[in-house]
């Protein structure tokens, strides 16, 4: 609820969405408690019904207090890991925190919902053993692509997986008013993360070319142009942490390009699919940057540079996109003057493929519903 990364945010957001009309189904009011590390940041949302719990590493290992205690008070728990944690990738003390929830969900005798996430890698045969665990023993397991249903089996889980989709899909926004001349509007994400290397500042993701170097590239180019109006829309925005910042590397490129425009520092993630769905083409590195134009019915040519990306949209049979890990610098430029170029004849194709999406959600808010009544029941 207070995340500089709006992705993170748009999960938490859309699931308050999701569960107030599984509510309302069951005549039930909801109340919801959003737990996420301390931040300075305000909440996105602020209402009675809404409790916001900010957490800090002690609460992760009090045994009788601490998150523990929160989760006590609740009626079930949904656990979406931030949408691609629930790995050891990111080092021990992530995982360890990711495990200790939904352990603590399990010991305080609540149901435990496994939301729509990617899942994995485990590489160490330890985390591997100590996450199968819990997964096997929580009432829902859902994964948000069919690599992560894949990944699953091949670890050994026999359970019952729901292969959904990306929760952000049902992200509410307010499409703008068309102002301006009749240019093209294109939106590009830059990810400040890949722009200064990743937080080695040593290419940690293992992208082929200088991301940073093709970004400048391709701006040079839009703005060239005169039938194209430049927004640079950033996702993740960070007066913290600099390297993960989106909006410092926009306004950098606002100042060497003066034609392109920055798009402003978005208050939450309605407010960034909202401006996002004004536009004719989008591009982007920031995945749920890619899942705000998709879901608005903007052609978007993602930037990939994890699996999650193809396993995402592959499974949606939404095939135009971009791989920073594999693909030259010339190779992302042709393709990015491809799609914009195609951009009609891939907005027609795309319903299609949001439809897919949102059927596989569509299963996911079934077996929601289902927990629920199963625990709770509508009201008698």
């Amino acid at each position: 609820m207070t995340s500089d990364n709006l992705g993170v945010g748009a999960l938490t957001l859309a699931h308050i969405a999701i569960l107030e009309e599984i509510a309302a189904r069951l005549d039930r009011r909801p109340e919801f408690v959003i737990c996420g590390w301390r931040d300075p940041n305000p909440p996105y949302l602020t209402r009675p019904d809404l409790e916001v719990v900010e957490l800090r590493l002690k609460d992760f290992v009090r045994p009788r207090g601490g998150l523990y205690s929160v989760l006590r008070g609740c009626d079930a728990v949904l656990d979406i890991s931030a949408g691609d944690s629930f790995t050891d990738i990111y080092g021990p003390k992530r995982f360890g925190t990711m495990l200790a929830a939904k352990r603590l969900t399990l010991m305080a005798g609540r149901p435990l919902i496994l939301a729509p996430q990617t899942i994995g890698p485990f590489e160490k045969p330890w985390t591997r053993r100590l996450a199968l665990s819990v997964m096997r023993r929580a009432d829902v397991l859902a994964t948000r692509d069919d690599l992560s249903t894949e990944f699953l089996r091949t670890e050994g889980y026999d359970g019952p997986v729901i292969a959904a989709s990306d929760v952000a899909l049902r992200l509410p926004w307010t499409r703008p008013e068309r102002t301006g001349g009749g240019r093209v509007k294109v939106g590009l994400n830059v990810s400040g993360l890949l722009f200064n290397g990743g937080y080695s500042g040593e290419n940690m993701f293992g992208l082929r070319e200088s991301y940073a170097d093709m970004i400048r590239t391709l701006v040079a180019r839009l703005t060239a142009r005169e039938d194209i109006e430049l927004h640079l829309v950033g996702h993740v925005i960070s007066d913290r942490i600099e390297v993960e910042d989106d909006y410092r590397v926009c306004q950098r490129l606002g100042a060497e390009f003066p034609a392109a425009i920055v798009a402003p520092r978005f208050r939450d993630p309605v407010a960034a699919k909202s401006y996002i769905s004004g536009m004719d083409f989008f591009s982007g590195a920031r995945m749920h940057a890619c899942i705000a134009a998709f879901s608005t019915g903007v052609p978007v040519l993602p930037m990939a540079y994890s699996r999650k990306f193809a396993g995402l949209f592959g499974a949606l049979g939404y095939d135009v996109m971009a791989d920073c890990r594999k693909d030259s610098a010339e190779t992302i430029l042709a393709a990015f003057d491809d799609a914009l170029a195609r951009r009609d004849e891939i907005a027609a194709r795309m319903q299609g493929s949001l439809d897919r999406g949102l059927a596989r959600l569509g299963l996911y808010e079934a077996a929601v519903e289902q927990c629920l009544r199963t625990t709770i029941g509508p009201r008698g």
